[in-house]
C-alpha cells in the first residue's frame, strides 16, 4: 500500500469564529468548521476525494493519507490599567 503525505495548513479565524483549512498538497482544498474535532472529521472525508478527483491518487491504487495539520490561533487579551 501506497503512502502519502499532505501538509494542512489550519487557521483561526475570530471574526467569523471558525477554524479553516487549506492545502498545496490537496488541489481545491478549502472548508471550515466551528471546533478542530469538525474540521479534521471534515478532512477525513474531504482529502481523499479530492486527491482522487485530482488524479493525485489514481483510481486502482490503494493508499494510507498522513494530514499533518499546522494550526496556528491568535488570541489578544486586554488588560486595563
Amino acid at each position: 500500500m501506497k503512502q502519502l503525505m499532505c501538509q494542512i495548513e489550519v487557521m483561526w479565524d475570530a471574526e467569523a469564529r471558525v477554524w479553516l483549512a487549506t492545502s498545496a498538497d490537496v488541489p481545491g482544498l478549502a472548508t471550515e468548521a466551528d471546533t478542530m474535532e469538525l474540521l479534521t472529521e471534515k478532512l477525513r472525508q474531504m482529502v481523499p476525494e479530492l486527491l482522487r478527483l485530482n488524479a493525485v491518487i489514481p483510481e486502482h491504487e490503494a493508499h494510507t493519507i498522513s494530514m499533518v495539520l499546522n494550526s496556528h490561533r491568535e488570541e489578544r487579551v486586554e488588560v486595563a490599567a
